[in-house]
């Protein structure tokens, strides 16, 4: 929007596995998440194309999924024995019903607002393409927007949540699978630890 630039690459990589915990402790996790990655080029042209964006965090809920005992907490030398990184203070820990009952209402939120300050009404979204972060999720919001299966993008059955790689992997392959034409009204949105949520509209 600043026009400082004209091409931009954007990347959303993760790897998750190494992260979880295999053992039948962690099984709400390991079964969730996925490794990916997923790139986009931007440049600027004369045509609106991204209409707002919109980010909000919460800290108060940082506990509810996070990894308590992150390697930068600690120094260098004491990362490396197998016996600390085979701790679960290294793994991901999630308190999956506080997670789902905030995304819910986060991310219908966040969508409304992308919605308002465009003077869009939902029945206006082309697609939307939401952060795998759970298919129950999208299934509600899908519902609660009363959008039909064409209208939403999922792909966690086959890949996971991939957390930041999830939703360029997602509009990567709406694209290539034709779900999206010329000046379509596009809605992404997000959901993830700290709390964290945000949107962007898009015209293709």
């Amino acid at each position: 929007k600043t026009g400082m630039y004209k091409t931009v690459l954007v990347v959303g990589a993760e790897i998750q596995s190494t992260a979880l915990d295999l053992t039948t402790r962690g099984r709400n996790t390991a079964v969730i998440f996925g490794d990916g990655a997923g790139a986009a080029i931007l440049q600027r042209s004369d045509k609106v194309s991204l209409l707002s964006t919109h980010l909000h965090s919460d800290g108060r809920f940082a506990e509810e999924l996070y990894v308590k005992d992150p390697g930068s907490s600690r120094p260098h030398a004491e990362r490396q024995p197998e016996q600390i990184l085979d701790t679960t203070s290294f793994k991901v820990v999630m308190n999956g019903n506080q997670v789902f009952k905030h995304a819910i209402v986060r991310f219908m939120e966040v969508i409304q607002e992308a919605l308002d300050k465009n003077n869009l009404k939902k029945e206006d979204i082309n697609l939307l393409v939401p952060h795998q972060a759970n298919l129950r999720i999208s299934q509600y919001i899908q519902q609660k927007l009363s959008l039909r299966d064409d209208q939403v993008y999922n792909n966690i059955m086959r890949l996971g949540n991939t957390t930041a790689a999830s939703i360029p992997i997602a509009l990567s392959e709406a694209w290539a699978e034709g779900r999206i034409k010329e000046n379509d009204v596009i809605c992404l949105a997000a959901f993830g630890s700290g709390f964290t949520w945000a949107s962007a509209l898009i015209r293709w």
